[in-house]
């Protein structure tokens, strides 16, 4: 299911994906996507590496799973 969304870009920003949508013969809605699904893989990278320097400071604990469970009655 596609979602519409409107947004606002940076001038030089709009500029650039005109230009790399017409060079490429594709939508700017694909280009956009694909950059944001990128970017949205690099975020996911960085947050484990922040979870896991927290585990590794003891700033976080890992939970066993009966644990879990025992704390939502399950």
């Amino acid at each position: 299911m596609q979602v519409r969304h409107n947004i606002t870009l940076d001038a030089d920003v709009s500029n650039e994906l005109d230009s790399v949508a017409e060079e490429l013969g594709e939508k700017k809605s694909a280009i956009i996507e694909k950059a944001l699904e990128t970017y949205f893989d690099l975020l996911d990278l960085n947050l484990a590496k922040k979870r896991l320097a927290d585990l590794e400071k003891g700033r976080d604990r890992l939970l066993d799973s009966e644990e879990v469970w025992k704390k939502l009655g399950i």
